[in-house]
């Protein structure tokens, strides 16, 4: 009897075993090695093959990526074994590009369009980072080397963010949904000894990094601006439609102003600390997401990202939260830098300076410690029916606060008195209003901090569809 007859009488469900193995005998990296198993004979091709068994290509799925956020996300039509299968051959199409750093740069003049188009592979990279649970990670770094296709797409002459061949020109680097997504990813992926030894290769790193998280006037920190707390409903019209898990959903990235912030601060703490001589100083360093262990890490982090992808993508905002903010997330005590340039330098930029203004201008840092804590309004309606009707907005420099409110912290709450209103708003604090198993309708921060430049208070208002905080610094009269 020939091997190929022996295998044609193997049980399906003991062949299908056969290939799983033989899928999933590396996690990294496509399942080839199942190739030469297809190509035995035709009967086990017809058994094994891709349109004949999802069921098995939805578990190679499941053993090569993650896949618990999607289904918490997304819904239970994820967790299929066709929409699953048709995943997995999506996700091969778009990270071997990658792996070729396909996209990266710009394309000589004359070449074909890349298929698939770079902002395609960057949406499935930012995705899968939201989703990632471990496994997304090892792929996108370990098999795709994505951290250094990003290096090349910002960083290289040219790369194809066009952020060095701007700067150069002393022109301001694009801020479009590429460079977005692109600045987060580096963010999430960025290790910082992989970052020394890039250091020396590309030279513009702490320039494009410096221009793009302190320019302020032209690369905002959130879109639409943070001087409206419900913006006006607008027509989304330029959202590219984006595929993933066989659904299409219109998304929009959140602005890179975020991730460059922490990637530039991140970086000139580690080439001030080392010149500094003082061990303690590196033990205050920040830590970036890929830096810390991955058992402290999970996909429920980023929950409120995906959240906020969906919100920013739709034409109506309203003032509903709808899980783009977590609750009590921004409890606690907060150390951080107070990081400004030249105050002539930054008079020059909004006046429309170039980026060599930024440039040559120097940045000073302190320190600041924040305390801060959260005040919860349920929504609640009295004998007659009528509803607990939110805190009025207010001058957004006031953080929308109305002018003359006063708020009382007592022991779990804090009262909330608005000039011209008769009642008394009760605001709770987080583990108060979970109790109450109601709709949370508007979330106020209030806390105290200090700095070399004295003490303050502080105020803030969270927006509800996108998470955004606005607070108001005040500080101490000293000499009164």
């Amino acid at each position: 009897m020939s091997s190929f007859t022996s295998l044609r009488l193997v049980p399906q469900e003991v062949l299908e075993h056969i290939a799983f193995f033989t899928a999933t005998h590396s996690l990294l990296g496509p399942p080839s090695d199942l190739l030469p198993l297809l190509r035995t004979c035709r009967s086990i091709y017809q058994c094994l093959s891709f349109e004949a068994n999802p069921y098995l290509y939805a578990r190679v799925f499941e053993y090569k990526f993650d896949t618990r956020a999607a289904i918490r996300r997304l819904g239970p039509h994820v967790n299929t074994p066709r929409v699953l299968a048709n995943e997995l051959r999506k996700r091969w199409t778009y990270l071997k590009p990658i792996k070729t750093r396909s996209g990266s740069r710009v394309p000589p003049a004359g070449s074909t369009q890349l298929s698939p188009a770079p902002i395609d592979l960057l949406w499935l990279a930012y995705l899968m980072m939201l989703e990632n649970d471990g496994k997304n990670e090892q792929q996108l770094r370990d098999y795709a080397h994505m951290d250094s296709w990003l290096m090349e797409y910002w960083f290289d002459d040219k790369g194809a963010s066009s952020a060095t061949h701007m700067i150069l020109r002393d022109t301001w680097p694009p801020e479009d949904d590429k460079n977005s997504i692109a600045m987060w990813l580096f963010w999430f992926m960025l290790r910082l000894d992989f970052l020394q030894q890039s250091l020396t290769k590309y030279r513009d790193m702490t320039t494009v990094l410096k221009l793009t998280a302190l320019a302020a006037n032209r690369y905002p920190i959130c879109q639409p601006s943070w001087a409206e707390f419900v913006p006006e409903s607008t027509g989304v019209t330029s959202l590219t439609p984006v595929t993933h898990f066989s659904q299409t959903y219109r998304l929009k990235p959140p602005s890179l102003a975020a991730p460059a912030i922490l990637s530039f601060i991140t970086l000139a703490m580690r080439i001030l600390v080392p010149k500094s001589g003082t061990s303690s100083a590196a033990s205050h360093l920040p830590r970036t997401p890929a830096s810390l262990p991955l058992s402290t890490r999970s996909s429920e982090e980023w929950d409120s990202d995906w959240q906020r992808c969906i919100n920013l993508g739709r034409a109506n905002y309203c003032r509903t939260f709808s899980g783009a903010y977590t609750p009590g997330s921004i409890e606690g005590v907060w150390e951080g830098l107070f990081t400004y340039t030249e105050f002539a330098a930054y008079s020059s930029l909004l006046s429309g300076g170039a980026p060599a203004v930024l440039c040559d201008s120097l940045v000073a840092q302190h320190r600041q410690t924040w305390k801060l804590r959260e005040y919860h309004l349920i929504e609640l309606q009295d004998l007659t029916g009528k509803k607990t009707q939110p805190l009025e907005l207010g001058d957004p420099l006031k953080a929308y606060f109305p002018s003359g409110t006063r708020m009382t912290e007592l022991s779990d709450s804090a009262e909330v008195h608005e000039p011209g209103r008769g009642d008394i708003l009760h605001y709770w604090r987080p583990s108060h209003a979970v109790s109450h198993d109601r709709q949370v309708i508007d979330i106020i921060v209030l806390g105290e901090g200090h700095s070399a430049w004295g003490q303050f208070s502080l105020y803030g208002r969270v927006r509800p569809w996108d998470g955004f905080i606005t607070f108001t610094k005040e500080y101490a009269r000293i000499f009164e």
